[in-house]
Parts: C-alpha cells; structure tokens; sequence
C-alpha cells in the first residue's frame, strides 16, 4: 500500500522532472535558433579555391567552421543539462522525502493519539501547536470531539453509578419484607416471591456489570488472575451450582495483569458458572489458566455451528430458559474481556458443550 508521504514524494519529483525538461528543450531550442540567426546575418566572404598546402610538422590545424562549433556546444549544452537534470531528480527526491515527512508529522501525531485513546484514556489530548493551517484546524476539532465525549461517558457513568444504588436498595427492602413479614404457611408463595427477587436482583447486577465494562476501566491495578481462578472454584464448589456428578479439574499457573479485579471476577465467575449450569450430571469441567490464556471446557448438550455468532450476545440463550439465566453470561465475558484487551474465542467441545477461551495480554509493568 502506498502511504501518502510516498505519494507526496513522486508528485514533489515529477513536477521538478517535468518542469527541468520542458525548460531544457525551451532554452537549448531557443539558443539554437538565436545562434543559426546570428550566423546568417554575418556571412563569411567566400573563399577561393586554392590548393591545400602541404601540412608541416608542428603546424596547428585549421580552425573547423563555424557551425560546427555552434553544433558542438549545443550538443555539449544537452548531454550537461541533462546529467545536471537527472542528478538534481534524484536530491529532490530526498528532499521530497524530508519534506512530506515534516509536513505530515502532525498527522502522525493525530494518528498516533486517536490508536492510543479508549474509554479510560479520554482525558488525553493531541494539543497540536504551531500556524493556523487545516492541520491545527483537524486537531483542534478533534480535541473538541473528544471534550464532548469524555463528557458523556462521564454522563453515563454517574448514571450507573446512582442506578446501582437506586435499583438495588428497593429490591433488598423488597427481599426483606417478604422473609420477615410472610409467614411460614405461605411457603410456595413465599418461595416463589423470593425466587423472582433474586432473579431481578441478577439480572440487575448482570446489566450493571455489562454497562460498566462497556464503559471501560477508569483505573487499572496489578490483579493476580490465578487466585481469581481459584476463588471463583472454590466459591462455586461450596454453592453447588450444576449438575450433581460434575468433575472440576484444574490447572492454574500465575498470571499478573493490569486490570479491574472486581470485573475479572464477574468474567471468571461466569465462565465457571455457564460451564457447571450448562452440563449433565457425570459431566466434566476443565479450567486451564497458562501464560494469560483462560481456558474453561465442558461437556453438555452440543451447541449448533450456526449458532455461534449469538454466544456472546446479551439476551440470547442456548438450552435455558427464562427461569434459569437472562443470556447475559457470555455478553459479559466478552465486554469485560474487551475492557482488558484481552481476545475471546468459543468453539465446541470434543464431547459436547463448549470451550470458550480468554486470551490476556502480557503487561511487563503488572509484574510477575
């Protein structure tokens, strides 16, 4: 692909090439014509015939006529011209090359900070100084762009943050009134009041989880994603969720990475669940955490190819019903995973179910 500098560059030598020769021609041409006119109006007398002496030894010989000579300067004229020409080609390339350089490097810098900005690094400006030109004009617009977007995602933040507290407080006085004030003779009514609770209580805090992620990380901090690994098993063995029967096997090496802790464990967390709840009784789950690739495989009901693409997208369920997920699980994954930088990738399982990986990114300043 060719890059704009490079284009720059050829327009900058081809116009220098074009406009040399057709000065060339002009004067070499125009030269001639001034000299052939000179030498007709001042013609020499003719001379007569006379017998050509004999050469002498020492004697210079005699001088060649003049429009030989007009015809060799001419000629020595061009073959000058055109090495000048074809040197000078060759350093207004170099120049070229400079040039468009120093004239692009605001671009490169607009480039480079537009790579480098996300949702947590919005704060950053290109601050471009120098001339009023379209360069500072593009900056500046720029800059302006992305006062107007910190802005709203500072909005939107503070809007998480009062709907986290004012969904949730409701729903907890809610749960409590009903384990307090009903009494015990309304077991299935009860039961079921508490079971939709919960499930309101999940799903809030899956859609809190989702719209925080998206949003990306204001602050980063060393996270160990090993003992994250380890806790969400553990936490999981204890609660019982799946299947009975299910086998959890383990491997986990350390992995230090620069991130949210509380977001890594919703990822973590919800992989292991969908990977019990999504199984049969007798089944197997298998976690692998080595060299920042988190690996969770089951086995369960296999999912259909064509369903793939709908794994990581919020509402759609495979297998369930309402009653027992909202089909956030795997959307969270993915926006949390995003959020880190980290690449996720699913595909079915040797013996049903699925295997869904999470590749992180080695940060040297996390540490080991």
């Amino acid at each position: 692909m060719t890059t704009v500098r490079v284009r720059l560059t050829l327009i900058y030598s081809g116009l220098f090439l074009f406009t040399s020769v057709v000065l060339l021609i002009i004067v070499n041409t125009l030269m001639r014509q001034a000299l052939d006119t000179r030498i007709a109006r001042f013609p020499l007398p003719p001379e007569r015939p006379r017998p050509a002496p004999a050469p002498r030894l020492g004697e210079p010989e005699p001088p060649p006529p003049l429009s030989e000579l007009v015809r060799d300067v001419i000629h020595y004229q061009w073959d000058v011209s055109a090495l000048t020409i074809g040197v000078l080609t060759l350093v207004s390339v170099v120049v070229g090359w400079v040039v468009a350089g120093r004239v692009l490097r605001p671009l490169h810098r607009i480039t480079a900070t537009a790579q480098r900005l996300s949702l947590s690094t919005l704060h950053e400006r290109i601050a471009l100084t120098g001339p009023k030109d379209e360069l500072k004009e593009l900056a500046d617009t720029f800059d302006a762009m992305l006062d107007r977007l910190e802005r709203s995602v500072e909005g939107q933040r503070r809007f998480i943050a009062n709907a986290s507290h004012e969904l949730r407080t409701p729903l907890a006085v809610q749960r409590t009134a009903i384990e307090v004030g009903l009494p015990e003779d309304v077991g299935e009514i009860r039961a079921k009041l508490l079971l939709h609770n919960h499930r309101m209580e999940n799903l809030i805090d899956a859609l809190l989880a989702l719209a925080q992620a998206g949003h990306g990380l204001r602050e980063r901090s060393p996270v160990a994603l090993g003992e994250i690994v380890r806790f969400a098993l553990a936490d999981a063995g204890e609660n019982g969720r799946g299947p009975a029967g299910v086998t959890v096997t383990s491997r986990i090496a350390p992995f230090v990475l620069r991130g949210d802790p509380v977001l890594l464990n919703r990822l973590v967390t919800n992989l292991v669940d969908n990977a019990l709840r999504y199984n049969h009784s007798g089944g197997v789950v298998d976690v692998t955490l080595a060299d920042g690739v988190l690996t969770v495989r089951n086995t369960g009901p296999e999912v259909p190819e064509e369903r793939f693409h709908d794994l990581f997208e919020p509402f759609r369920r495979l297998h369930t019903t309402r009653e027992q997920g909202a089909g956030l699980g795997l959307s969270i994954v993915a926006s949390i995973a995003r959020a880190h930088g980290a690449a996720v990738r699913a595909r079915p399982g040797p013996a049903g179910g699925l295997e869904v990986t999470v590749a992180f990114a080695r940060d040297p300043r996390a540490g080991t």
